[in-house]
């Protein structure tokens, strides 16, 4: 990028979910003048589901995307810069941060807020995505109140499988649980998998596969087969949830930005601090254990008190 032009900015935002719209609120109402990049899915992960009940201030629900929209509209009005376009590569090397967007712009940066989240893993199959939002879900915690008193089923084997299960449990009837390997092929830890065992309602699918959403416009069972004897069996059931893990979306900072082993951004604990000097992270793409609108915006704010702090320290502001 020597012979480019670069445009200079205060504060750079990458990514508009919870926690990049609320960065860009607080960043603007302090006169940061903050530039924000959409990304690839204007909104984030609540723009794929239907009702949000558990934010608080909505006391009838709302649509995840009207919700999305309203955070950007208040965004917006504070004077965020809000723009369309994917950060694609960075360079952190110096005091001024550098971000390119769409392989061909590069902005030079006092702070940069990296809000990019993370994108629930899917199965793959035609009839869950087509299902998505229509009891097909990667959320228990956020959909399972719908499916109270009913049936439902989840796929997964880990940590975050067995406390969905357990957290279905209390809501729905039955948990139909579809595990690939045997008992002593799972990977969540021993306590979470004694929990499963020992709650009555779930039922557990060992040696078994998602064939098939069964449904035209509403999740009504699921096929699974059973991978050693080729079995096939439909269960009735009301939703059918995802738990086979996200992937945070941070492969470009790799190099840059200290991670876990799974690509999770780490942060300094309390706050939203990475190992880069003025760089921030916030949201999903560095938290793993709650993923919830409510969490990433609060980390949002944090990320945007930081760099203000950052800033007014350093006389850039």
């Amino acid at each position: 990028m020597a012979n480019e032009v670069a445009e200079k900015v205060h504060c750079l935002i990458i990514g508009s979910g919870p926690a990049g719209y609320t960065a860009a609120i607080y960043a603007a109402r302090a006169n940061m003048k903050p530039v924000l990049y959409q990304g690839i899915q204007p909104g984030g992960q609540l723009t794929i589901t239907t009702e949000v009940e558990n934010y608080p201030g909505y006391p009838e629900g709302i649509q995840g995307p009207e919700m999305m929209v309203n955070f950007e509209k208040q965004a917006a009005r504070m004077g965020a810069d809000i723009r369309f376009g994917l950060a694609t590569k960075v360079d952190f090397s110096g005091p001024v941060h550098k971000v390119q967007i769409d392989e061909e712009k590069w902005i030079e940066a006092d702070t940069v807020i990296i809000s990019t989240g993370a994108s629930a893993k899917w199965l793959g199959l035609p009839s869950e995505q087509r299902l998505n939002g229509y009891g097909v879900s990667a959320c228990a915690v956020c959909d399972g109140f719908f499916f109270r008193g009913k049936e439902v089923a989840i796929v997964g084997a880990g940590d975050t499988a067995c406390e969905e299960a357990v957290y279905l449990s209390k809501l729905a009837t039955t948990v139909h649980m579809i595990v690939r390997k045997g008992p002593d092929g799972m990977k969540a830890s021993k306590v979470m998998q004694d929990r499963v065992k020992n709650t009555p309602n779930i039922k557990v699918y060992w040696h078994s596969e998602t064939v098939e959403v069964v449904g035209e416009n509403k999740v009504e069972g699921l096929t699974v087969r059973n991978v050693e004897t080729g079995v096939q069996t439909t269960i009735p059931v009301s939703a059918f949830f995802v738990a086979i893990g996200h992937q945070p979306n941070s492969d470009i900072f790799k190099g840059w930005i200290d991670m876990d082993e799974t690509g999770y951004i780490q942060t300094v604990p309390g706050t939203a601090k990475t190992n880069v000097e003025g760089v921030f992270a916030a949201g999903d793409v560095q938290d793993k254990i709650y993923r919830q609108a409510v969490t990433a915006s609060g980390s949002g704010c944090m990320a945007a008190l930081d760099a203000e702090r950052y800033l007014t320290e350093k006389g850039l502001v």
